[in-house]
């Protein structure tokens, strides 16, 4: 199995409803893309501090590394990708991914 994590920073003027329209869609995923299990998502919720400006995260779990990379590719991912860019501050500089094995 395969943990994605995205960790993400949402521009400060965007409204909450276009967050949770991003999240919607994200949430969505997994019943459009075969080989997503699981999904879970949120605004950053530590007193640590240590976020480095980033205001929201996610990951989703793949059956396997080829559904991971299947889903990279597939269209409704490349949907929910244009949209989730032109939700960050800085664009592709506002988001990080990484993945492991479970």
């Amino acid at each position: 199995m395969i943990r994605h994590m995205v960790l993400l920073k949402i521009r400060a003027d965007l409204a909450q409803e276009k967050i949770d329209e991003l999240f919607a869609l994200l949430a969505g995923l997994k019943d459009k893309v075969p080989g997503i299990v699981a999904f879970s998502g949120g605004p950053y919720a530590s007193p640590e501090g240590l976020n480095k400006g980033f205001t929201h995260g996610f990951s989703m779990d793949f059956i396997d590394a080829a559904a991971r990379d299947a889903y990279l590719p597939h269209p409704e991912h490349e949907v929910v990708k244009q949209a989730g860019l032109a939700a960050l501050d800085g664009g592709i500089d506002g988001i990080i991914g990484f993945d492991y094995e479970l």
